[in-house]
């Protein structure tokens, strides 16, 4: 086979082809580890995508976890009646862009494949979500083995255009590394990790599409030119799934500059240092290709970055202390520290994936406050490891050991950027879903490392059990990871012996606790949550709403009342401090917090609801007409409303209104049973006795074990003379509810007018 670099550098690579060999003896220096027998493209590939996949097939049958509810579940934009065209106003959780209260995570593709998912398995089916982040991660890991073959041997192509692969086990290795990572977890199993995934796809192919432009094929320039932006344009589409995508743009600079152009960093210094008149033409500044292909790139960036500002409308998102409590940090050595900190955890998380959790904030990671602190140990360490990589890959004597570390760093660097806090103010501490790209630097360099070992040592088969047992016990991490995150208790409650001090986590617990009705364990954790954070208003409004079904008003109130002045913006627990309130009788501090909730969210159906049951109380009628239109104009399928409006006409004897407000009611919302049953009611003692039997038993079929149902179908028939009816209906009632005073009172006279009735016969 000829063998040939791109007509673009032939003239500064007379040396390539020893190179070529250089790179193959590195290469087979991982021989013992990587049999011979997978080493063929075909089966490569295949052997990484059964690995990812072997890893986190235990999350195909998972529920939705998490930030899955906001994202998916509760999102409007993934429902047929949500127009297309609000995917590109509203941000990743369905909120408008513009809302001072928006994330301003921008991913219109990502909610797209979403939207796509909902509508081809028909619902709010967990197992198809999974299903397609489990086969982009294998997609994904099954394309970086052609990346890393690029990244490990460099771009070369035959005679006829085919890009060869000159480090068949190196690639092979660091796609399998990545492939069983357990870091990927988070991206894989949790449903919303689909923009990271989604991200780093079109992130490795905007990158392949960039080597492209170095065919020799491309005689006349003009391809080359469309491979760029075709890279560009793909880049675009990775930042529209994850901000993260943009980054590519930078690691494609680095990949030409360091690898096509073959500048030697180190050489250019010391020219500079040593004012080497050399350096004053130097070939670099002389390619006008290369200078070509900077510009089309830095013109790209900008103009994404650009679009981006501008689709933000209301600027950067307001993040809490809470959230990311170094960026709140007064003294900017403090910041800094403890940045480099955070830093130094991510590194740790890659390097020893053993202590996961799905939230690293609140409390979870102590600030630094001093140079004291012996946690500064780890910076140190940190730093101390990556400047001697640095200096491995500017000083090396080894161009093609300079080439490996470059881009090991610049991957393993360059897509984490975004969420270094270097640029703007990001919402959490550590995450581990961002990692999902750097890690494949660091599954690079890991992958060198090991070669280099193997080079360095005559025994080989520590070496092969070594890397054997890191993919091993990295598969079954992955397992057991998976499995974690399956359902909410288990994820839950395994961030407790990681993160202790973490309120979020203790949160997270109690909610999912009071969810399954466990409320005494649910205080419990909601108590820890508010004693680790005592601002934890979410903790707050949460304990006050079981205290208050528990009927401890007093301490309800107390919680709900810090809640509010601690966040006076806090609609929820002012409307929930309201329902406390009127329960306590105090029925004009009720209205005045139902009216500050409204004051702060215009758009609150359950606050008006609650407001309408206040007045009802307080007989002002017309009042709780009004408040109850609101809610049902606000939430047309709000039915406790709709009930509450049907009920009172109906007890105010406005027969009439409560039966077309009955007939409205039913029309939107024309499957609940308990509407059905109380304009059953009204038409009843309307006289339309026929119409009436027929919401019974239509209300009676959806919920049969309604013991009220069957009382009040009773009493239609004992008022319509179907007294056969009526004792079949009202027997049935006592069974399901032998308490039911009513319905026994009402048995008793039918018994004694069908004795009455029996006598006269006789």
């Amino acid at each position: 086979v000829s063998l040939q670099v791109s007509r673009q550098h032939n003239a500064g690579a007379r040396g390539w082809l020893p190179a070529v060999f250089r790179m193959a003896e590195w290469d087979a220096d991982l021989d013992h580890i990587i049999p011979s027998a997978v080493l063929p493209p075909f089966w490569a590939k295949l052997v990484v995508g059964f690995a990812s996949l072997l890893c986190f097939a235990r999350s195909y049958d998972g529920d939705f976890v998490f930030d899955d509810s906001e994202a998916i579940v509760n999102n409007k934009d993934l429902r047929a009646e949500t127009p297309l065209g609000d995917l590109w106003r509203h941000d990743f959780w369905g909120s408008r862009l513009s809302s001072n209260t928006s994330h301003k995570s921008y991913r219109p593709l990502t909610v797209l494949t979403f939207r796509v998912n909902y509508y081809l398995s028909g619902g709010f089916h967990p197992a198809s979500f999974h299903a397609v982040n489990i086969l982009l991660h294998g997609g994904i890991s099954v394309l970086l083995v052609d990346v890393f073959s690029v990244l490990f041997g460099g771009l070369h192509f035959t005679s006829k255009g085919r890009r060869l692969n000159l480090a068949p086990r190196s690639s092979l290795l660091a796609a399998l590394l990545f492939a069983v990572h357990p870091v990927h977890t988070e991206c894989v199993a949790g449903v919303v990790g689909r923009a990271d995934l989604l991200g780093a796809l079109f992130f490795l192919l905007s990158f392949l599409g960039y080597c492209k432009a170095f065919r020799e094929t491309h005689k006349e320039g003009t391809r080359s030119t469309f491979w760029v932006l075709l890279s560009i344009l793909l880049g675009a589409v990775a930042m529209l799934c994850k901000e993260q995508g943009i980054t590519v743009l930078g690691l494609n600079a680095v990949f030409d500059i360091l690898v096509m152009s073959k500048l030697n960093v180190l050489a250019v210094v010391q020219k500079v240092l040593h004012k080497d008149r050399s350096f004053e033409n130097p070939g670099l500044l002389r390619n006008g290709g290369l200078l070509f292909r900077m510009t089309l790139l830095a013109a790209g960036g900008a103009g994404m970055l650009y679009v981006r500002w501008k689709i933000m409308g209301t600027g950067p998102p307001a993040f809490t202390e809470v959230d990311n409590p170094a960026s709140f940090a007064d003294s900017m050595l403090v910041r800094a520290i403890n940045y480099n900190y955070y830093y130094s955890l991510n590194a740790w998380l890659l390097l020893c994936p053993w202590w996961l959790c799905f939230d690293w904030s609140m409390g979870c990671i102590p600030l630094i406050k001093s140079v004291g602190d012996w946690r500064v140990i780890a910076l140190a360490a940190l730093w101390f490891c990556l400047i001697g990589l640095i200096c491995q890959a500017l000083c090396s004597e080894d161009s093609h050991k300079r080439r490996i570390l470059s881009l090991g760093l610049g991957f393993l660097i360059i897509p984490f950027l975004p969420a270094s806090n270097l640029f703007f103010r990001v919402g959490f501490v550590v995450a581990e879903r961002v990692l999902y790209l750097p890690s494949a630097g660091f599954c690079m360099l890991l992958t060198f490392g090991f070669g280099a070992l193997s080079k360095h040592t005559k025994k080989k088969k520590p070496i092969a059990a070594l890397v054997l047992g890191v993919l091993l016990i990295n598969t079954l991490r992955c397992m057991v990871r998976s499995g974690e995150w399956r359902s909410e208790e288990q994820l839950f409650r395994s961030a407790l012996s990681v993160c202790p001090l973490n309120a979020k986590v203790h949160y997270n617990v109690g909610k999912n606790l009071a969810d399954k009705g466990n409320q005494t364990a649910a205080i419990r954790y909601y108590r820890e949550a508010v004693r680790l954070n005592p601002k934890y208003v979410h903790a707050m409004n949460n304990l006050g709403n079981i205290l208050k079904e528990r009927n401890e008003l007093q301490e309800a109130e107390e919680l709900l009342s810090l809640a509010v002045q601690i966040q006076p913006d806090f609609a929820a627990a002012w409307m929930n401090l309201g329902i406390v309130q009127n329960s306590l009788k105090r029925f004009q501090a009720a209205e005045q917090s139902y009216r500050t909730a409204i004051k702060h969210r215009r758009k609150y159906p359950d606050c008006y609801y609650n407001l309408g049951r206040l007045y009802a109380d307080l007989n002002r009628h017309v009042d709780a007409l009004h408040a109850w239109r609101n809610a049902t104009a606000l939430k047309p399928e709000h039915s406790l409303a709709w009930n509450n409006m049907i009920i009172l006409l109906d007890n105010t004897g406005n027969l009439a209104q409560a039966e077309a407000v009955g007939r409205e009611a039913l029309e939107l919302i024309p499957n609940d049973h308990s509407l059905m049953f109380s304009l059953a009611n009204v038409l009843g003692k309307s006289q339309k006795y026929k119409e009436s039997e027929a919401l019974f038993l239509k209300a009676i079929k959806a919920h049969p074990n309604a013991a009220s149902y069957h009382g009040n179908l009773a009493v239609l028939y004992h008022r319509w003379g179907h007294l056969d009816l009526a004792k079949k209906h009202y027997e049935i009632s006592l069974r399901l509810d032998p308490s039911a005073s009513g319905t026994k009172e009402n048995y008793g006279l039918l018994r004694r007018k069908l004795e009455q009735m029996q006598k006269r016969n006789v």
